[in-house]
């Protein structure tokens, strides 16, 4: 009994450090998103240009997964993946020290490669820590310290802004939890310097046959469709502007109350996939097919609830679709999973957003009606995929 309290608690240590390393990039580069169109225009930028660094920086974020994935299995480095994605986010602080577009363009762009190195390698580490406690209340648990620096990231970079009027005292600011950053990783790593081995000293960890096999994909499909339905945040603050339905001050807070509700609904639903299983991921489909309708909707109060299962949502996602991918996939495998995983679910994203956004343009009706058609797909897929899992 003694040795099991020391496993949960040396788990939960690795969870908690690794979810602070979490909460520390996202002051990071959540702040500097929040800001990064005025801060590219104001260094001479256009709007086409604008969209096309964070577009391609997104792109080029994901199809590094595939390649950092299937590099974390053949060299087992996952730490070092994981520390040396980490140690690019130093790319945003020195947005201080950049006097063009092109510079900071440049920076933003490293960003995002650093994100798309770390992250399958990561999630593969969480996956090992999460075994003795529960991954879904595990990946809960991250998700609620990551939230917490999605909402804080923001505020800073806010706050600095209305104070001094300018960029840079903000970006310098950030070289603050960078520091805390690197020396939290680094103690994680110390922590637990073999997480498959971790893994395996439970005895209770799948790690034979291929690990892509048919249910892998599956639920790569049923990824796909969820976010593909699932009308983003961007689209909801577009509509409540361009119709005036919010105040532009109101954007932020409303973004601020759906990171609020994802911090809060994770590890709930973390938990609850633990003691239920999957039957949990049938509310993000369920919730897309209502969002549409409340995001696209003409008063603050319906905008202000698109919002909030926009964060319910979101913490489901965000969660329980990383947990489950860590129970069907074997150790030596993970890495190329959530390499996949990840670049599936960012493909989603993209693709709702072109199609609901080309939607917009003509029909205010179809934007509404379209991807709640594709969150019922998903939702009459949801059920094939359990008779097989």
């Amino acid at each position: 009994m003694a040795r099991d309290a020391d496993i949960m608690r040396h788990s939960y240590l690795v969870i908690v450090l690794l979810g602070i390393v979490a909460l520390c990039g996202d002051i990071i580069y959540e702040g500097a998103r929040s800001i990064s169109g005025p801060y590219l225009l104001s260094l001479g930028g256009s709007a086409v240009l604008v969209g096309t660094i964070t577009g391609g920086g997104e792109f080029l974020g994901y199809a590094v997964r595939l390649i950092s994935g299937r590099l974390a299995d053949l060299t087992h480095h996952y730490w070092s993946l994981t520390i040396g994605g980490y140690a690019m986010l130093i790319a945003i602080p020195l947005l201080a020290f950049s006097g063009s577009w092109e510079m900071a363009a440049l920076l933003f762009i490293l960003e995002r490669i650093g994100k798309g190195i770390r992250s399958p390698a990561k999630d593969a580490i969480l996956a090992n820590a999460t075994a003795p406690v529960g991954r879904g209340l595990g990946f809960g648990i991250h998700e609620l310290l990551d939230q917490i620096g999605a909402v804080l990231g923001p505020v800073v970079l806010a706050v600095s802004l209305a104070g001094s009027g300018e960029y840079t005292p903000g970006f310098l600011f950030l070289f603050i939890p960078f520091i805390f950053l690197m020396v939290f990783v680094v103690a994680a790593w110390r922590l637990l310097p073999d997480p498959a081995g971790f893994e395996r000293k439970q005895g209770d960890t799948k790690d034979e046959g291929s690990g892509l096999d048919h249910d892998f994909f599956r639920f790569s499909l049923f990824t796909l469709f969820c976010t593909t339905g699932f009308l983003s945040f961007p689209l909801i603050s577009f509509h409540a502007i361009s119709s005036e339905i919010l105040l532009l001050f109101e954007v932020p807070i409303l973004y601020a109350l759906a990171m609020l509700v994802d911090a809060v609904i994770a590890p709930v639903a973390g938990r609850f996939y633990d003691k239920r299983g999957i039957i949990v991921l049938f509310a993000i489909p369920l919730t897309g097919v209502c969002i549409p309708f409340l995001g696209f909707g003409m008063s603050r109060e319906v905008i202000y609830a698109a919002a909030i299962l926009f964060g319910v949502s979101m913490g489901i996602l965000e969660t329980v679709l990383r947990a489950v991918v860590a129970d069907i996939i074997p150790i030596k495998k993970r890495g190329t999973a959530f390499g996949i995983f990840n670049t599936v679910y960012g493909a989603g994203f993209f693709m709702g957003g072109v199609i609901i956004g080309f939607c917009y343009e003509y029909s205010l009706i179809l934007a509404s009606f379209v991807p709640a058609v594709i969150s019922c797909l998903a939702c009459g897929y949801f059920f094939r995929i359990t008779r097989h899992m």
